[in-house]
């Protein structure tokens, strides 16, 4: 048997442990030893992938404490009591307490193999459940940050769902105002790091005479007016998240300087010979081309590649126009609470300019656009009077992506196919095939 799970003993004598070790192993199981309930404490977490073999006689705890506190922590963690013949009542009133099983010594080691291979596929059965909880919980959570209904956001929210328990460092690629630093939020709080801290730099708004004091920190001395030491953002962000935006725009010799840290996961304040461990994800953000960037020699290409590891792409708005409804609805909302505003509701028409406009600051240039329209001061800017340069777009294409933003935005509110064909005085059949025309249905 070859899974991810493991078996830990807890038992002090060697021959025991041994022959305990050795049946499981024989049997495929991944098994490991402790010699006391301190030392088996330490492997043990509320999720630990697996159940625990331990002894009721041990040195310092025993196996009865160590079974409740295990139990307080997480109630559904398999707990195998060993036992004397003179433990037995014990061992019986330990699983009236929430204790899974218990194995009387002497005990064949087929006894125990088939009490593990119980325990086990009943641990399996809570982590599966527990981890469809949290990816319903966490996919709930991201549609509600991440707004849209397009098969692009619907990617990034599946790519955020994909790396959130990775310790894998990300690139995220997007055009201004596409939520490049929402998205880094998003990763943090779906990862394991998600208490720690998360920490966000602008690389562009940094002087480079402050920049590496900044990020590494330094100690009092260090330099003319460092009166005292100062812990940096690389060092604020252990056990977090470190999120690195504009990276394009970090001057070169900061870019040798992180590629060492990221290397050896160690750094050095400035004035100081001591090197400090680091543990942080890196999140690094960036609206350029950087391999482009690396072959002009304005970005290290080695730099890339270790903070691509894994690479987020951001839809542009004009790229998903069938949200602009739905999130210009959802700004609304926002700046009507924010403002103490009453808010109407918008128009056909409105709809129409917001989706054939082309959003060269994309989300954020929509979230202006709703606090222009709740304070009323709207009339002549963009998308609603015509913007200073902007190309025309072909009308066919126009059409398209304003009939599909409309159709996708009442489909959300009416629910059902034949409520949304009557609110738009069709009839159901075409609906339909716009609806699968559009890939709306999906």
């Amino acid at each position: 048997m070859t899974d991810d799970l493991k078996i830990l003993i807890i038992e002090d004598d060697p021959d025991v442990a041994l022959g305990c070790e050795q049946a499981l192993q024989l049997e495929g199981f991944s098994a490991e030893v402790a010699t006391s309930a301190e030392q088996g404490r330490k492997r043990l977490g509320a999720d630990f992938s697996g159940i625990v073999i331990s002894d009721i006689r041990l040195p310092g705890q025993d196996g009865l404490s160590l079974q409740r506190e295990l139990h307080a922590l997480d109630p559904e963690l398999p707990v195998v009591l060993i036992t004397g013949h003179g433990d037995v009542s014990m061992a019986v009133q330990a699983m009236k307490d929430g204790a899974y099983d218990f194995l009387q010594k002497p005990f064949a080691p087929e006894q125990l193999v088939d009490i593990a291979h119980r325990a086990l596929e009943k641990r399996r059965l809570v982590l599966e459940v527990r981890n469809l909880r949290r990816q319903l919980d966490q996919r709930n959570l991201l549609e509600a940050r991440l707004i849209g209904n397009s098969a692009g956001m619907a990617r990034v929210r599946g790519l955020i769902g994909a790396l959130g328990n990775s310790v894998a460092d990300v690139l995220i690629h997007g055009e201004t105002g596409t939520g490049k630093e929402l998205v880094a939020r998003c990763l943090h709080d779906a990862s394991p790091r998600a208490k720690g801290n998360f920490v966000a730099i602008n690389c562009g708004g940094l002087p480079e005479t402050l920049f590496e004091s900044e990020i590494f920190g330094h100690e009092a001395g260090a330099y003319t007016g460092a009166g005292k030491r100062r812990i940096g953002k690389i060092e604020f962000a252990n056990g977090g998240t470190l999120f690195l935006d504009e990276i394009e725009t970090m001057p070169v010799p900061m870019q040798i300087k992180l590629l060492r840290v990221l290397q050896e996961r160690t750094l050095e304040r400035l004035g100081s010979n001591t090197p400090i461990p680091i543990d942080c994800r890196i999140i690094a953000a960036t609206k350029e081309d950087l391999t482009a960037l690396s072959e002009q020699g304005r970005f290290r290409a080695d730099l890339y590649y270790r903070l691509s590891v894994a690479t987020l792409q951001l839809p542009p708005l004009r790229e998903r126009r069938e949200d602009i409804p739905l999130l210009f609805e959802h700004f609304l909302l926002q700046a009507a609470a924010r403002h103490e505003r009453a808010v109407s509701a918008t128009s056909a028409g409105r709809i129409q300019q917001l989706v054939g406009y082309h959003w060269p600051g994309n989300v954020r240039e929509l979230r202006n656009v709703a606090d222009r329209c709740v304070l009323g001061i709207e009339t002549g800017s963009p998308p609603f009077g015509q913007p200073a340069g902007d190309a025309p777009r072909p009308l066919a294409e126009t059409v398209e992506a304003f009939e599909r933003a409309l159709i996708a935005d009442a489909l959300r509110r009416y629910g059902s196919l034949a409520r949304t064909a009557e609110a738009l005085a069709i009839a159901k059949t075409t609906l339909h095939d716009k609806i699968r025309k559009y890939g709306l249905g999906d």
